[in-house]
C-alpha cells in the first residue's frame, strides 16, 4: 500500500510538472513579444548602397533604432532582382528580428519577369506598413543623339539597336521594355544588379539610356552629367517640372510609380507588429523625414497592416498585366 501510495505521488508531481513546461512553453512567445525588441533587429534590403531603396531603409532604421531603443541594421542584399533578400525574410524566423524593406520588384514584378521565384509574394510574408513611392526618370548620357524623348524614338527607329539602355529594377525594365513594345522601336537591354553602378557607365558613355529612381538621378542631373528625358508618373514633377511625362509625349496613358514598404515573414506575431508599424506610422510623420523624402523624389504613402495587405495584392495583379503587355518573357 505504501509502494502503491508512493507511485501516486509521483505520477501526480510527473503531471504537475509536465503542466508547468507546456504553461511555460506558451507563455514564451508572449513573454518574447513583450520584450520586443530584445536584440538587434536586421533589415534586409533587396538592392546595393546608394540606391533610394538603400537611403530609405537607414533612414527607417534610425528612427527606429531610437523608438524602439535597440539597435537595427541594414543589411544589403542585391542581386536576382531582390529576390535574394526576399528570400532570406521569406526564410528567416518569424519573430520580429529580420524585416525587409523592399519595393514593387521582389513583391509585385518578380512572378512575372522569372520562371522560378523562391517565395510566395503574399503567402510567405507579413505586410507591416506601406512607407512611400519613387518616382523615376528616363535619362540620357550627355553625349547621345538625342535630346528629349521624341527625338529618342526617331533615332532608335532609324538605328535598330544602336541605342542600349540601363536598368537596375524592375520599374526601369517594364519600362524600357514598354517602351520598345508601344512605339516599335529596338534597344538593347542591359540589367544592373541596383541603379548607382548604371549610372556610373551612362557618364561614362557605355550606355546611352537609363531609367533611375529620381532620389539616385537627381545629384547627376543637377551637376550637368546626365539628361532628363521623361518621368514616368502622369504627372510632371516638382523635383522636374520642365521635363514632361511619357504620357504627354510618347506613350499616351503610360502611368507608373515604383513603391516601398516593410514586411516581416509570415506568421509575424500580432504583437511584435503592433509595436513596429506604429512606429513606422509616427516616423513619417516627423518633419525631419518628410523634408529628407521630399528632397530625394520620395513621395511618403503610409497603408497600414491590412490596407498593405490588399495592395500588395491588386498591385501584383497590376505589374504582371503590364509585363505581359511589355511582352517580356520571364527568364
Amino acid at each position: 500500500m505504501e509502494r502503491q501510495g508512493l507511485l501516486r505521488l509521483l505520477r501526480a508531481g510527473a503531471k504537475t510538472a509536465c503542466a508547468g513546461v507546456l504553461a511555460l512553453a506558451f507563455a514564451a512567445p508572449a513573454a518574447r513579444a513583450d520584450n520586443y525588441p530584445s536584440r538587434p533587429i536586421t533589415i534586409v534590403t533587396p538592392f546595393a548602397a546608394g540606391s533610394v531603396t538603400d537611403a530609405t531603409a537607414r533612414v527607417m532604421a534610425k528612427y527606429l533604432s531610437d523608438a524602439l531603443k535597440q539597435t537595427v541594421i541594414v543589411q544589403n542584399k542585391a542581386g536576382a532582382g531582390g529576390m535574394l533578400a526576399a528570400e532570406t525574410v521569406a526564410r528567416a524566423a518569424p519573430d520580429g528580428y529580420t524585416l525587409l524593406l523592399t519595393t514593387n520588384s521582389t513583391h509585385s514584378a518578380a512572378p512575372g519577369l522569372f520562371k522560378h521565384v523562391p517565395y510566395d509574394p503574399i503567402k510567405d510574408f507579413t505586410p507591416i506598413a506601406r512607407i512611400g513611392s519613387f518616382p523615376s526618370v528616363i535619362t540620357a548620357n550627355n553625349q547621345a543623339p538625342f535630346k528629349t524623348i521624341q527625338e529618342l524614338v526617331t533615332y532608335a527607329k532609324a538605328n535598330p539597336n544602336k541605342v542600349s539602355y540601363g536598368y537596375g529594377n524592375s520599374t526601369g525594365e517594364v519600362t524600357g521594355e514598354t517602351l520598345k513594345h508601344r512605339t516599335g522601336i529596338q534597344m538593347v537591354r542591359v540589367p544592373y544588379r541596383s541603379v548607382p553602378p548604371g549610372i556610373v557607365d551612362l557618364v561614362a558613355g557605355q550606355i546611352q539610356v537609363l531609367v533611375p529612381d529620381m532620389n539616385t538621378a537627381l545629384p547627376q542631373i543637377k551637376a550637368n552629367r546626365m539628361r532628363p528625358l521623361a518621368v514616368l508618373t502622369a504627372k510632371r514633377s516638382a523635383l522636374l517640372p520642365d521635363v514632361p511625362t511619357l504620357s504627354e509625349t510618347v506613350m499616351p496613358g503610360f502611368d507608373l510609380l515604383a513603391w516601398a514598404g516593410i514586411f516581416g515573414p509570415a506568421n509575424l506575431p500580432p504583437d511584435v507588429i503592433n509595436k513596429i508599424a506604429p512606429q513606422i506610422h509616427a516616423a513619417l510623420q516627423t518633419p525631419e523625414i518628410k523634408e529628407r523624402f521630399a528632397k530625394s523624389g520620395i513621395e511618403i504613402y503610409w497603408s497600414d497592416p491590412p490596407a498593405f495587405k490588399v495592395f500588395v495584392a491588386e498591385e501584383l495583379k497590376k505589374w504582371t498585366s503590364m509585363i505581359k503587355e511589355a511582352g517580356i518573357e520571364p527568364q
